[in-house]
């Protein structure tokens, strides 16, 4: 009888203790999920670039020949940028500081430095503060929230940019609010200073910034000194190996700066785990002389076809690119080897991107 209440007595002790320790468990793990978390991140990328039908050369750093839009428009072998983000995500606030270093942080932060002398690195520098799990509040200097691609070559598919992109606004500096209005709504509203000037107000004057967001697609809004760009971003998974991604704008500028307008179409194809071929076919007008195309003509319009893969080894991603632009009149950026202006550029890019 005794050898029974004993063994009764230790099988409880052993329950008792299992249950402490779970429960300790559990609340080690609470802890540790909701511990502050320190992180960083970012990429650097490189490429070779060369034109199959104009000229090669750079005098004074600035290519003879290239499409007109942003980066990935040096000749020969050349460098892109070095990426370093700092982020520090607590329970119900954090920041990120993303700096940038090279030429293609030089180009996308185009307007700086106004005062700081090294604004030339500061990408995007804000805090920001989850007020609920419906409302964030974001203050500081952040990227677009226009348009499909981006400034970083890790979240585009083809490693050169789209028109569309490389003339819509690249950074704000201000006060944005980003709702949760279901699991399919979103919205977000914006009070800024003028498009790319992010380190400071320099005329009293401020733009305004609106998105209504549905299951992946979103549509954008920006108004600023009179100006005005609406602009559509979305993208479609048509099966398991194949996505459509979609951009479209129009912008009207101010007296004096005019207007473009444009769509682009993503079609993207996963051949296998580490591969992935894809297309951009983009057309873009401008009227008012725009200054976008290259052109003599005030009013013109160029369509541009971009073959691009995209290998994975790893954190390293290599992509082979074909590019052909052409406008309907002779453009100043397609200089061939004669320096004569013509209507069409075809280019060919290997670029190597490592992420970590």
């Amino acid at each position: 009888m005794k050898a029974i209440t004993y063994t009764k007595y230790v099988k409880n002790l052993v329950l008792l203790g299992l249950l402490l320790f779970s429960n300790v468990a559990i609340f080690a793990q609470e802890e540790e999920d909701t511990e502050p978390k320190f992180t960083i991140s970012g990429s650097i990328d490189a490429y070779y670039r060369a034109n199959l039908n104009g000229d090669n050369s750079a005098p004074d750093g600035v290519p003879n020949a290239a499409p007109g839009s942003s980066f990935a428009n040096l000749p020969g072998f050349a460098l892109g940028m070095a990426n370093v983000i700092l982020g520090y995500e607590g329970e119900k606030a954090g920041f990120v500081a993303d700096l940038v270093f090279g030429p293609r942080g030089t180009d996308a932060i185009f307007a700086s430095p106004i005062y700081s002398a090294t604004g030339n690195i500061v990408n995007q520098l804000y805090g920001y503060w989850n007020v609920s799990d419906n409302v964030k509040l974001t203050l500081g200097n952040f990227n677009t929230f226009l348009g499909y691609e981006v400034i970083s070559p890790v979240a585009n598919f083809n490693y050169s940019t789209s028109y569309l992109f490389s003339y819509g606004p690249f950074s704000h500096t201000g006060l944005k609010a980003d709702f949760t209005l279901s699991e399919d709504f979103s919205m977000m509203l914006a009070v800024m200073n003028q498009t790319d000037i992010t380190e400071l107000n320099l005329t009293g004057k401020y733009a305004y910034g609106a998105q209504l967001g549905y299951s992946g697609q979103y549509l954008n809004l920006l108004i600023d000194n009179g100006s005005y760009e609406l602009d559509y971003t979305g993208g479609f998974n048509l099966s398991e190996s194949f996505f459509l991604g979609i951009n479209a704008a129009y912008f009207d500028g101010d007296e004096g700066i005019g207007n473009f307008a444009g769509a682009a179409l993503y079609p993207q194809y996963t051949t296998s785990e580490n591969f992935t071929i894809g297309l951009r076919g983009e057309y873009f007008t401008e009227t008012d002389g725009f200054g976008a195309i290259g052109t003599a003509e005030a009013d013109d319009s160029v369509f541009a076809v971009t073959l691009t893969g995209s290998a994975t080894i790893g954190n390293l991603i290599i992509k082979p690119e074909l590019r052909l632009d052409t406008a309907s009149d002779e453009s100043e950026n397609f200089l061939d080897s004669d320096l004569m202006a013509q209507k069409s550029l075809s280019s060919f890019v290997l670029a190597a991107i490592y992420s970590f």
